[in-house]
């Protein structure tokens, strides 16, 4: 398919290839090229309250934990994430549903055109993220949550201004495009805060000088965890305490990491929507997303999927399985189905994986960047490996060969786990 393309096309996946190669790469930081687009759409000034979320790792956590709350409330809300794990309708969702393929066909159709009449090419994420703009506005939705998908500055969700903004935490990834230190990130990352919005930052290490700069810049008023607001576990191991200006609130634990959660809850209370406790408590325990630390048990196997893909993520998995292992002191090894990308961190990745998994079974995945299979096995020297040539045989190996004391851990990539989804999928 190329540009040249009818504009009646009624299948979403012939819709998601011509996205694919509209453009000369997948990824194009700036807006230059988006920004006319947007604004032929109309989808520049939302009349819509917009909480934008950015951050290394805990994005998804944060933007599912907001929707899940002010859909409690009773809102009308529009969430964008990205990237999906297995459907690409995961990445918009309206009322806590993700939506139809027709939705996303109509809005790919305006999205076209309106970049047809502008003269521009767009990337598959700058043309599909408009396309949840317009789905947005055509639904009248009371507010937009938006994850940036990369930095923040220069992301195309960026061309609509946050009414909230929100920074998860900063680590070192996607270092060949934001930059290699964490003040270099830190700055992308702040790109999103605008003049007189309330900011929050969540990470869990010491605020940036670059997020603060950047407030202090736009005049925006910071909120800070541990400065600014607080949580800590309540001893009754059934919830957990959040502690803000004027504000006190016992809340019940969710399946989503507790920073995150928190990070959301902070957002919700500055934000100037109307919102109880009650909604507040709801949308925390309904709050769910696929591959954050996600148990299941296939064929009386125990299988955690984590998408961690770099050592920040993996850092916190591993924190979230040592306290799965000391409530379930029956599993004492843990068998890794295990892939990454070859631009990441691989090494630091398995260096903290390495002390947990007792044997690991690798695969090269079947994507753009996949690492190769001499690149994992040579992070993995001196570890017990086997190999495979697909991540679906892998997973098969693992079911098969797992003791009684063994669980699965399948991590490493968004990829390593839509691989054995689909696996699962055909299986049924």
């Amino acid at each position: 398919m190329n540009d040249k393309a009818p504009l009646s096309i009624d299948d979403l996946q012939t819709w998601l290839n011509y996205w694919s190669h509209v453009h000369v790469t997948g990824i194009d930081l700036g807006l230059e090229r988006v920004i006319p687009v947007a604004e032929q759409l109309g989808v520049m000034k939302p009349q819509a309250k917009v909480i934008t979320v950015a951050g290394t790792n805990g994005k998804g956590s944060t933007t599912t934990t907001l929707a899940a709350i002010l859909n409690a409330q009773g809102l009308n809300i529009g969430l964008y994430q990205s990237p999906h794990i297995y459907r690409f309708n995961e990445r918009v969702k309206l009322a806590g549903q993700e939506v139809d393929d027709q939705s996303l066909i109509d809005a790919f159709v305006q999205v076209d055109q309106a970049r047809r009449v502008c003269d521009l090419s767009l990337s598959f994420f700058e043309a599909t993220t408009l396309a949840a703009f317009v789905i947005f506005k055509q639904k009248q939705c009371d507010v937009w949550i938006l994850e940036v998908g990369l930095g923040g500055r220069l992301d195309v969700v960026n061309v609509i201004d946050p009414d909230i903004a929100v920074i998860t935490n900063i680590g070192l990834d996607h270092t060949d495009w934001l930059g290699d230190t964490i003040e270099k990130i830190a700055y992308e990352k702040a790109g999103i805060i605008r003049p007189h919005i309330p900011v929050i930052f969540g990470g869990v290490q010491d605020l940036p000088q670059a997020i603060q700069n950047k407030a202090d810049e736009c005049q925006a008023k910071l909120f800070t965890v541990n400065r600014d607001y607080f949580y800590d576990y309540a001893d009754d191991g059934q919830s957990w305490n959040f502690a803000g200006s004027g504000v006190t609130l016992k809340l019940p634990l969710g399946h989503l990491a507790i920073e995150n959660i928190s990070t959301a809850v902070a957002a919700i209370l500055v934000s100037g929507l109307t919102v109880s406790q009650n909604a507040i408590a709801q949308g925390i325990q309904n709050a769910q997303l696929q591959g954050r630390f996600e148990i299941r048990k296939i064929k009386d196997k125990t299988v955690i999927f984590d998408a961690g893909h770099n050592p920040h993520g993996v850092d916190f998995l591993l924190k979230q399985l040592q306290k799965f292992l000391e409530c379930n002191k029956q599993y004492t090894e843990v068998v890794s189905v295990f892939s990454m990308l070859s631009d990441k961190d691989i090494d630091s990745v398995i260096k903290l994986l390495k002390n947990t998994v007792l044997k690991w079974k690798i695969a090269a995945l079947i994507v753009p960047r996949a690492a190769p299979l001499e690149q994992l096995q040579a992070a993995l020297q001196g570890e017990t490996v086997e190999q495979f040539n697909c991540v679906q045989a892998a997973f098969q190996s693992a079911l098969a060969d797992t003791k009684n004391n063994q669980l699965i851990l399948v991590c490493g990539s968004f990829h390593t786990l839509e691989a054995v989804w689909e696996y699962l999928e055909e299986c049924q």
